[in-house]
């Protein structure tokens, strides 16, 4: 079957907009409220981007330094602008913020020009001596830096917040004949939940002590942010006769040495979870020094009932004689005129007299007399005794044990309980005692009781779903931002953007029918007066494509033929 098509108008064909100008035409034909949408469309999206950029370039930048000094901030920030690093602040500018990729680079040169300085100065107040600097500021200039070069050496301590150190040091002059000793002081700021033990703090101690000549380490004081003396020594800082952090430390040692015996010795037989031990220890911390002297009597008067010599110190004798001479008498002659012979009195018993006096007085009256001491020392016993007692001995212990009922299963496997009975309870009580012990002279008390212990029901487990779990919470806050601005960018597009473009573009039907129908060509002028019916050929493929139009979209054909029909003359 042969179908014809109605005549074409050239001018209506080249009347229809096409390429960019048609786009821009057609733009211009939209209504106010389209166009409208389209430039809110176009703005959002144009902020989602640069919101985008900012969250993505904000990731990158990571902490440079923090906790700075408003002197060492100013000095980086100045540094950072020559060397044209981008920052940031953060935490009301107490840290400076630089792209992840320059950290490290700018740390090191950072380091290079010694910042941060810090804001304790150290040896580095040297380096600016002046000239024409007096002795009295050359010395203080050194006291300064002494101190801050402690104070960041304390401050490196990982409890320590912060520190500072003052000196006392004297000037020391020779013609003094007592020179005055330095001394230190020294305030501690500790982080939040953090203290020092008594190691720490004799080490800091010592490290000031060491740092200064002639610093006796009594003379350094460290103090907390509270006002409380931390160094000294016991009886110093305890003036109360508390026990000081050392002795309660033992004191602890101690109770728990016995309570782990009493637990290993009777957890095999009644079961680990049977049972309860506590142990309280007294324990005394005093120094007791005694000296006593004894005499004993003369241990060697008797020896197995004999008489026993004794040890002699010392011993002295002395001996005197003399005589009173009477007229002379005798036979004159030589023998009257010989000397007398030696006297041979004995050691003991009473002396005789001399034979010059026999001689000379044998028919005279003379008198003669002689005398003799005699002083012997002996040894007496001497015990010297010095006692001293050894310091934290247990004065008093203290032991509770409480003891579960024993639990049966019957053969059914129902489980029953029934307390111990007072034979067992005698047997472990004195399994206790002696396993801690036991010392009634001291006064130690042992109390074992038997009671239920209540069980609780272990709380079922909860599980937590996976959107709660803290690695996923974290994934989620971190894509929360770039997650809603993409969302929010779907939304313009879809819903402001797409609807505006889609009412620029042309209809299907004339884009389809640009498909189907050539350029319009010119007609001559003899043809174009009078319209020349057009006879399609037997096989055309732009007459397929027109049915397939027509069938398709009808209303659209049929639109097109009415155009055609009423531009016809």
């Amino acid at each position: 079957m042969d179908t014809a098509l109605a005549p074409v108008n050239p001018a209506a064909l080249a009347a229809m907009p096409s390429g960019a100008d048609g786009f821009a035409q057609r733009l211009v034909a939209l209504p106010a409220g389209r166009k409208l949408m389209l430039g809110f469309g176009l703005v959002a999206l144009i902020g989602i981007a640069m919101a985008m950029s900012n969250w993505s370039s904000n990731a990158n930048y990571k902490v440079l330094f923090a906790g700075l000094s408003d002197k060492d901030g100013g000095a980086i920030l100045a540094q950072l602008s020559q060397m044209n690093v981008p920052y940031k602040h953060a935490d009301g500018g107490a840290a400076i913020l630089v792209p992840a990729d320059k950290v490290h680079d700018v740390r090191l040169k950072l380091a290079s020009q010694g910042l941060p300085k810090g804001s304790v100065a150290g040896f580095e107040l040297m380096d600016n001596a002046r000239f024409g600097q007096t002795q009295f500021q050359e010395r203080l200039t050194f006291q300064r830096g002494l101190e801050g070069e402690l104070t960041r050496s304390i401050s490196a301590l990982a409890a320590v917040q912060s520190a500072r150190v003052h000196l006392a040091l004297p000037n020391q002059n020779g013609f003094f004949r007592e020179q005055q000793k330095p001394s230190a002081s020294v305030l501690l700021t500790l982080h939040a939940g953090r203290t020092l033990d008594r190691a720490q703090i004799a080490g800091i101690v010592h490290l000031v002590s060491s740092s200064v000549p002639e610093l006796n380490p009594k003379a350094v004081s460290v103090l907390d942010a509270s006002g409380a003396l931390l160094s000294g020594n016991g009886g110093e800082s305890n003036p109360a006769g508390g026990l000081d952090a050392q002795q309660l430390q033992y004191r602890q040692q101690i109770e728990q040495n016995y309570t782990q015996r009493v637990l290993d010795i009777l957890e095999p037989v009644l079961g680990r979870d049977n049972l309860r031990a506590q142990v309280t220890a007294e324990i005394d911390f005093a120094q007791t020094e005694s000296t006593s002297e004894e005499y004993a009597p003369n241990q060697g008067a008797l020896a197995n009932g004999k008489p026993a010599s004794t040890t002699i110190r010392s011993q002295q004798t002395s001996e005197s004689s003399g005589s009173s001479g009477g007229a002379a008498g005798g036979v004159p002659g030589a023998a009257s005129n010989q000397p007398p012979t030696p006297a041979t009195a004995p050691i003991n018993g009473q002396a005789a007299p001399l034979q010059g006096a026999q001689a000379n007085g044998g028919g005279g009256n003379g008198n003669s007399n002689s005398r003799r001491e005699a002083t012997t020392n002996y040894e007496v016993d001497k015990t010297v005794r010095v006692t001293r007692n050894a310091t934290g001995t247990v004065k008093r212990l203290n032991a509770a044990v409480v003891l579960n009922h024993r639990s049966n299963v019957d053969a059914k496997g129902k489980t029953t309980s029934a307390p111990l009975s007072a034979e067992e309870i005698d047997k472990l009580t004195a399994l206790v005692k002696e396993t801690v012990g036991f010392n009634a002279e001291r006064g130690d008390s042992v109390k074992l009781i038997n009671a239920p212990f209540k069980t609780e029901k272990p709380a079922a487990e909860v599980s937590v779903p996976l959107w709660k779990q803290p690695e996923v919470m974290d994934t989620l806050r971190s894509l929360a931002a770039p997650l809603g601005l993409a969302l929010l960018a779907l939304i313009v597009v879809f819903g402001a953007v797409r609807p505006a473009l889609k009412a620029v573009q042309p209809a299907p039907g004339a884009r389809k029918l640009d498909a189907v129908v050539d350029d319009a060509q010119l007609l001559p002028a003899a043809a174009a007066q009078q319209p020349l019916a057009l006879e399609a050929p037997q096989a055309d493929q732009r007459l397929d494509k027109a049915r397939v139009l027509a069938k398709e979209n009808p209303a659209a054909m049929a639109g097109i033929v009415r155009g055609w029909a009423s531009k016809e003359v």
